[in-house]
Order: C-alpha cells, then sequence, then structure tokens
C-alpha cells in the first residue's frame, strides 16, 4: 500500500435523494459536500451536476452551476464530472453538448463501454480536460489498451459493480497494465463490492475512491451520515 493514499471523492453519482437523503443536488450542497470531502482528506472530487430533481445533466448551464460552485468553495481541489451516457443517451448530442461547455471541470470520466466513448474523450482532451477511462470489465479494457488515447489518460477507473470481486479485479487490472499507459489506476466497487474492493485497492497500491456514489453505509452496516465520514471510513482501512 502507498505510505499515502490516493482516495476521491465521489458525492453524489446517479443516485436520487430517495436513495439518501443527505445526496449533494443542487450546487450549494455540491460546494458544501466537496469541502467535507476534502476536509476528510479527499484529494480530488468526481461530481454528477443535475437538475433541480436530483436527475444527472450534462446541459451547459448545469455543469457550469456546479462546477463553479465548487471552485469557488474548494480553490484548486481537483474536479471532475460525469459524462455518462444515461444522462445523454445520443452519442452525437453528448458530444455538441460537451462541446458548449462554458466552465470546464479539471477533468471528466468516460466510460469506455459507451457508444462514442473515444471521440468524447477526444473531444475533451482538445478542450484541455483530462479523461478518466472508465473501465467496468475486461472487453472495456481491451478495447481502451487499443485506443491511442490510452497514453494521453490522465486516470483509468477499474469499476465493478455490486457483485465485483477481487479475481476479476486482478484481471482488469492486469489487462490495465499491459497497456502501458502512464495513467494511475483507480479500483472501486459499487455497494456490496465497495468496501472489499478498496481495501484490495489499498493492498495493490493503487488509487480508490468512495463517497454516496458508491455506497450508503458505512462498513459496519450502518447510513453514512455523508461523504466525510465514508472518506474518513476508507482512509482508516488504508491504514491498518
Amino acid at each position: 500500500m502507498a505510505s499515502t493514499p490516493y482516495i476521491k471523492a465521489c458525492i453524489n453519482g446517479a443516485r436520487t435523494p430517495d436513495e439518501h437523503a443527505g445526496l449533494p443536488v443542487s450546487p450549494a450542497q455540491l460546494a458544501a459536500a466537496a469541502v467535507a470531502a476534502h476536509s476528510a482528506g479527499a484529494k480530488a472530487v468526481h461530481l454528477h451536476p443535475k437538475t433541480a430533481d436530483g436527475v444527472d445533466s450534462l446541459e451547459p448551464a448545469i455543469v457550469a452551476a456546479a462546477v463553479s460552485a465548487v471552485r469557488q468553495a474548494v480553490p484548486g481541489l481537483p474536479l471532475g464530472v460525469t459524462t455518462g451516457f444515461w444522462a445523454l443517451p445520443d452519442p452525437q448530442r453528448r458530444l455538441r453538448t460537451v462541446e458548449a461547455w462554458t466552465v470546464l471541470p479539471d477533468f471528466a470520466s468516460v466510460n469506455w463501454d459507451e457508444p462514442g466513448a473515444e471521440e468524447l474523450a477526444q473531444l475533451l482532451l482538445s478542450r484541455g480536460i483530462g479523461v478518466e477511462a472508465g473501465i467496468f470489465h475486461a472487453a472495456a479494457a481491451e478495447s481502451w489498451a487499443d485506443s491511442p488515447l490510452a497514453a494521453r489518460c490522465l486516470r483509468v477507473m477499474v469499476e465493478l459493480g455490486p457483485d465485483g470481486d477481487i479475481e476479476t479485479a486482478d484481471d482488469v487490472l492486469e489487462r490495465v497494465s499491459r497497456a502501458g499507459s502512464p495513467a494511475p489506476a483507480l479500483l472501486h466497487g459499487l455497494d456490496a463490492s465497495c468496501w472489499p474492493l478498496l481495501a484490495h485497492a489499498g493492498a495493490r497500491g493503487v488509487q480508490t475512491r468512495v463517497g454516496l456514489e458508491d455506497t450508503v453505509l458505512l462498513p459496519d452496516g450502518s447510513t453514512a451520515p455523508g461523504n466525510a465520514e465514508l472518506i474518513a471510513a476508507a482512509y482508516e482501512i488504508l491504514s491498518r
């Protein structure tokens, strides 16, 4: 395990407030959550800009409001946003919408198994936005490794679902490693796999993340009050 673990906070995700009363939605709530996560030790923040009713959006005005609020609240903290296909399920419209962003995040996640992922990554890079490649399975890892953009990514995230296990994580991490990209790897899970894979990330010495996007529960099974408590719990696990 690295002497100083790299933990990124994923403060809301595609969840809606009915899944957690404290899920940040508005720009002010996102800013407050980012401040709390950073105070707990998060080295970067990933967020999903949302409409007032908690639905993910890539629309320029909504992205601008979210990014501006967090930037003002935590100047200098690396800040990323989603480009998830579920938020705008049309590859060409998604490209045009991202191209219209007026306030740019430091980085954006691009799920490599989604339609138009490579074109979207190219657009982000051309605008000076770092690309986090989201890799959900072995096929996505191979596709990413074959891309000329692999060497230009800021980070490559191995993202496994609730049934993700250590064997699968190691297989995908190995495929990512063989690409020879300078991008650091990050491993994380979702819900039931969140804490086991976070611990495994520490054992492997790779980056990790946690927040209300990945789980609403602390390791003891109780509901987390918020993102700061999840970050603190992650550091406790990684310090063992």
